[in-house]
């Protein structure tokens, strides 16, 4: 297992998306969100991490009937050597009662110059009160990805948000490994915790899957790395 420990202090974005981190317009029923984070927990994240680039940022557009639609990019592709990534939903969000409700809907990943690279997700959830769990299907080039999620929330034993991932990764041809082996599938998982102190925000992460050794060169799942991998990070706006 490796540790990599990542401080972050200071603000990643142009002072000006600090400052407005999202900003919300009522345009007759509809409303409309504007912001450098993602607005939709369920369509963002739960297969696709949701850190990107230095620029980033999208829109969202809901109704009051539950749908809903919008767009958000992960990166603009404005620094050098990144690549832009386009991803766009839709989908419908209902509650039952207060506390509890549903999601579903569907998100395309683009990027415009290599579509190659295009795939798109089907995803559904629950949500109770602070928490969510979801599950999703995903049809990437070359594979095949099923995702669950569980969002705890804050759990006070533990005074941190937990969050808990799980994905399994079915490769449409098997990768040849030296040695003679083949890798035709493979799981990763990965645990976050999270809380504020004194104004930064600190994230700690762990994550494995279930390959090692030489069947990492098949990896290509989640997390950053193939095997067990430790990070903390600490970040602070100055704004």
């Amino acid at each position: 297992m490796r540790f990599s420990p990542t401080v972050l202090l200071g603000a990643a974005l142009l002072s000006i998306h600090a400052q407005a981190a999202m900003m919300e317009r009522e345009l007759g029923d509809y409303e409309l969100n504007l912001g450098t984070t993602p607005s939709r927990s369920m369509a963002q994240g739960l297969v696709k991490p949701q850190s990107g680039g230095t620029f980033h940022g999208g829109l969202d557009l809901s109704h009051p009937s539950g749908w809903y639609l919008g767009q958000w990019s992960p990166n603009l592709g404005i620094s050098p050597g990144s690549r832009m990534e386009l991803n766009s939903y839709v989908g419908y969000r209902q509650q039952f009662v207060d506390s509890l409700g549903y999601e579903v809907g569907t998100i395309r990943y683009s990027h415009p110059g290599y579509s190659h690279l295009d795939s798109h997700d089907v995803y559904a959830g629950v949500t109770y009160d602070a928490r969510r769990f979801g599950f999703s299907f995903s049809n990437d080039p070359n594979r095949f990805n099923s995702t669950m999620l569980a969002d705890l929330g804050r759990v006070k034993l533990l005074g941190m948000a937990v969050i808990v991932r799980y994905g399994n990764h079915l490769l449409e041809t098997p990768k040849n490994i030296s040695g003679g082996g083949q890798v035709s599938s493979f799981n990763d998982w990965s645990l976050s915790l999270s809380r504020p102190w004194k104004g930064i925000d600190f994230d700690f992460s762990y994550s494995d899957s279930s390959l090692s050794g030489d069947a990492c060169s098949a990896y290509s799942g989640h997390n950053t790395e193939c095997e067990g991998w430790f990070s903390i990070k600490a970040s602070r706006s100055l704004f």
